[in-house]
């Protein structure tokens, strides 16, 4: 390519040359054509002669560049053969060692084939040397493989449920012995700050009277008074053969105070006929409705809740006349707003949440008698209706269990309101459903395997157990314990809680003759 350019400009050169000659003759000529002639074909001459050179310097620079490149061209090839040559014997050096790899490749491919021939036919070996001892351990113990291996599985489970419940119980005993520590305390602290009666008031439905005399007039001619007072009233009045006292019968405690109240009035008054009936019982109603919001505002204010909705006042205030198994709601309320503020005080919860919630806990009593649905439902019903708080609708819809507890308050709430209830003289039970809860409990424990005998004491708050050592071993016995406890928490409902003791022993017995 080089010796190509170097000929062309060679040749340009000339070219050059001869055109300028030509240029410089052609201008000499016409400039003088009578008496220049001479001068002009030595002019020409010198030129050509002047092209000539250069043309030939030009040729032998174009031919020595030429031969230059074709050197270094020659040198540069010779290197890349160099290169060629070591790179293809750094090829073939690599594919003679791959050929090796794959040599010994294929003879360790052959050697593990072999093994794996002799391995199968080692574990041929051993299959049949297994069958033939199962088939002489089934002779021998007279036991089908299958019933052997479930009694294998059966003993490893019992091992490991075991082990478990053993590990079950460590953790247990340990946390129960924390716990335990640290809730007696903070309970201890708030039961002293909570200064509460043992007995609670009861709210009696039995009107004392001057004379016998007085049941006449209470009767009305043909029975006249009676029949306004009761329709008036919505009670059942009864006169019966009880010296000197009549019983008001209804199922609101509300309009049976009012009844109360508006019978006392007449009786001290001495004038009983109906428009004085309609008379008394007005002045009755306004009291019973000012001493319900004079209650309510009461007990928000000992208790430190402000702000409540003066209609939930009045609904709080209604509880003065509700009782539950002998124990004043009102007051049972205002004893869970101290707790549960005085524990939620020690864990450094919410006070003011735990106290509200706990004095509106059993607000839906209040009004079950004319509303459908549970006391707990019907008082998220109402603190809803009357703008309280979320957080204080679910501490309160906790205490039972109906719901599950998502905050610290809603558990204090719940524990304050066992507290409350299961305290000594706290409540008080009729005959039947005393006995009724003493049959379940036994009933529940005789249901599980294992169980000889059961008994029910310290007035249904423990529940002892006698089981059969010989079928519940010491962790059996723990966990029937367990379930136990569980299906008395699903089934049964009763205030505080539950002792449940299981009792395994062994005796020896023999007699010398």
């Amino acid at each position: 390519m080089l010796e190509v350019f170097w000929v062309l400009a060679v040749l340009a050169a000339a070219a050059v040359g001869f055109g300028g000659g030509y240029l410089i003759r052609r201008a000499v000529g016409e400039a003088a054509v009578g008496g220049a002639s001479a001068q002009a074909r030595r002019l020409v001459e010198e030129a050509e002669r002047t092209a000539e050179q250069k043309q030939r310097e030009m040729l032998v620079e174009g031919r020595e560049e030429v031969q230059r490149l074709r050197t270094e061209f020659d040198r540069e090839m010779r290197e890349l053969r160099s290169e060629q040559q070591r790179i293809e014997k750094r090829v073939l050096q690599r594919e003679e060692a791959l050929e090796r790899k794959q040599e010994l490749l294929e003879q360790r491919e052959d050697g593990l084939r072999a093994r794996e021939a002799e391995l199968e036919h080692l574990r041929q070996g051993v299959e049949e040397l297994r069958a033939r001892q199962t088939a002489e351990l089934e002779r021998v113990a007279g036991l089908q493989r299958e019933e052997a291996r479930q009694i294998l599985l059966q003993g490893v489970r019992e091992e490991s449920r075991r082990e478990a419940t053993q590990i079950m119980r460590e953790i247990e005993t340990e946390a129960r012995e924390n716990g335990d520590k640290k809730a007696k305390e903070i309970v201890a602290l708030a039961v002293q700050r909570c200064a509460a009666d043992h007995a609670a008031e009861s709210t009696v439905s039995v009107v004392e009277l001057p004379s016998d005399d007085m049941k006449g007039r209470i009767i009305g001619r043909e029975g006249r008074n009676i029949r306004t007072f009761e329709a008036l009233t919505g009670v059942d009045l009864i006169i019966d053969d009880t010296p000197e006292a009549v019983v008001i019968s209804a199922f609101d405690p509300v309009r049976r105070e009012k009844a109360k109240l508006t019978l006392q009035k007449l009786i001290s008054d001495g004038r009983i006929h109906p428009a004085r009936i309609e008379e008394m019982f007005a002045k009755a109603e306004q009291e019973i409705e000012d001493l319900m919001r004079e209650e309510g505002e009461r007990a928000a204010e000992d208790t430190g809740v402000l702000g409540l909705h003066p209609e939930l006042i009045r609904i709080l205030g209604r509880l003065r006349f509700r009782t539950s198994y002998g124990q004043n709601v009102l007051k049972h309320s205002v004893e869970v707003a101290h707790l549960a503020g005085l524990m939620a005080a020690e864990l450094g919860a919410d006070v003011q949440l735990a106290r509200r919630a706990g004095l509106v806990h059993d607000i839906g009593k209040a009004t079950d008698h004319s509303v459908e649905g549970t006391h707990i439902t019907i008082g998220m019903d109402l603190l809803h209706r009357f703008g309280e708080s979320e957080d204080v609708v679910h501490a309160m819809s906790t205490h039972h269990g109906d719901f599950e507890a998502h905050s610290l308050e809603a558990v204090l709430v719940t524990a304050a309101d066992k507290l409350s209830a299961s305290r000594p003289g706290a409540r008080r039970e009729t005959l039947e459903a005393y006995i009724e809860r003493l049959e379940k409990l036994e009933e529940i424990a005789g249901s599980f395997a294992g169980v000889e005998k059961s008994f029910a004491i310290s007035a249904g708050r423990e529940l002892r157990i006698v089981v059969k050592p010989e079928q519940v071993d010491d962790l059996e016995a723990y966990r029937l314990v367990k379930s136990i406890c569980k299906r008395i928490e699903d089934e049964m409902r009763y205030p505080g809680q539950i002792k449940v003791t299981v009792i395994r022993e062994t005796r020896a017995v023999d007699y010398a003759k």
